[in-house]
C-alpha cells in the first residue's frame, strides 16, 4: 500500500496512492472506513490493525470513489516527523568522492520538520548559501516504538519506505565539524510522494536510487552497496534514541553528488530534481534561488 498525505478542497486528509484502470487515483481512506485515524501519525501509531483496516477497505473501494491526482495536491506523507535522523557517507564512493574512507560506525546527523516539503513544492535556495546540492536516498519510516532493537528484529520496526532528497548548503556545513547548519534550511528535507508499505519492498538491500536533473542522470547505486544497512542502523541508532512512529531515517546518498564534480554542479534556478528509488516511488521538486 502506498500511503499519503494530501489536501482536498483545503482539507488535509490520509489516503492511498492506487493504480485503478482510469489511471491512478488517491482514495481518501477516512471515507472509506470512517473508523481509520485521520492523520498519518496517528495512523501508525494505531500499527498493524489500522493498516489491515486500511487495506481491506482500499480492496473494496470502486475506482469512483478516488480522487483524480489533479484535483487533490500530495505532501509529504509524515509532514511534522518527529525526528529526522540522516547517515553520512554510507556508500563507499560517495565516501571517497568526500576525501574519506568508510567509517568505522555510522555518521549520524539531523535535519529538522521544517526543512520537510512534500512532491512538487519547491526546494527554495535563500541567498545566504552559495553553494546548494541535491543527495537522492532511500528513507526509512518507523511504524513502532523502537528501543534497542537486536539487528535481525529491526526491520520489523518499519513501517515504509519514501524517497528523500537530503539538500544541503556545502558552505554552511563546511562551516563547523556539526553539519546541523548546512542541513535543515527551510525547504532542505523534500520526501514523498507514498509511503511505501514493507510488504511491498521485498528486499529493501536491493533498490536502486538515483537522481536526475533534466536529462542528466547525477547519482545512481543500488543500496546493496550500503556500508551499513538499513537493519544495523536502527539497531545502532536505537542504543541510543528511542524510535517512534513516525520518525524518519534517511540512509545515505551515493556518489555523484554536485559538490565533488569539476566544477561543482550546484542546484541552480530552474532544475526540476528527480530521486527515482525501484518499487519506492519518484519525487520531483523544482528548485527556486532566490536573490
Amino acid at each position: 500500500m502506498r500511503i499519503v498525505t494530501f489536501v482536498h478542497e483545503g482539507v488535509t486528509r490520509l489516503g492511498a496512492l492506487s493504480s485503478t484502470m482510469g489511471g491512478e487515483k488517491v482514495f481518501d481512506l477516512n471515507l472509506l472506513d470512517s473508523d481509520l485515524p485521520f492523520d498519518v501519525m496517528d495512523f501508525l501509531e494505531a500499527g498493524e490493525e489500522a493498516r489491515e483496516r486500511a487495506e481491506r477497505a482500499l480492496a473494496s473501494a470502486s475506482p469512483a470513489q478516488g480522487f483524480d491526482l489533479a484535483a487533490v495536491t500530495i505532501g509529504a506523507p509524515v509532514p511534522r516527523p518527529g525526528k529526522i535522523l540522516c547517515v553520512g557517507q554510507n556508500y563507499l564512493e560517495h565516501a571517497a568522492e568526500s576525501d574519506a574512507g568508510a567509517s568505522p560506525h555510522p555518521i549520524i546527523f539531523a535535519k529538522f520538520a521544517n526543512a520537510v516539503i512534500g512532491p512538487g513544492e519547491p526546494i527554495v535556495v535563500p541567498p545566504d548559501t552559495e553553494a546548494p546540492d541535491y543527495e537522492g536516498e532511500l528513507a526509512v519510516v518507523i511504524g513502532k516504538r523502537a528501543r534497542r532493537v537486536p539487528e535481525s528484529k529491526a526491520l520489523d520496526y518499519v513501517a515504509g519506505y519514501v524517497p528523500f532528497n537530503d539538500v544541503s548548503a556545502r558552505d554552511w556545513q563546511q562551516r563547523t565539524s556539526q553539519w546541523l547548519m548546512g542541513k535543515t534550511f527551510d525547504t532542505f528535507a523534500p520526501m514523498g510522494p507514498a509511503l511505501v508499505t514493507t510488504d511491498e519492498v521485498p528486499d529493501v538491500q536491493d533498490l536502486t536510487v538515483r537522481t536526475v536533473i533534466g536529462d542528466e542522470v547525477l547519482q545512481e547505486a543500488n543500496t546493496s552497496l550500503m556500508i551499513f544497512p538499513v537493519a544495523y542502523l536502527i539497531s545502532y541508532i536505537t542504543q541510543v534514541v528511542t524510535l517512534e512512529p513516525g520518525d524518519v531515517i534517511a540512509t545515505g546518498t551515493p556518489a555523484g553528488i554536485g559538490a565533488a564534480r569539476k566544477p561543482p554542479r550546484w542546484l541552480r534556478h530552474g532544475d526540476v530534481v528527480r530521486i527515482e528509488i525501484d518499487k519506492v516511488g519518484v519525487l520531483e521538486n523544482p528548485v527556486i534561488v532566490e536573490r
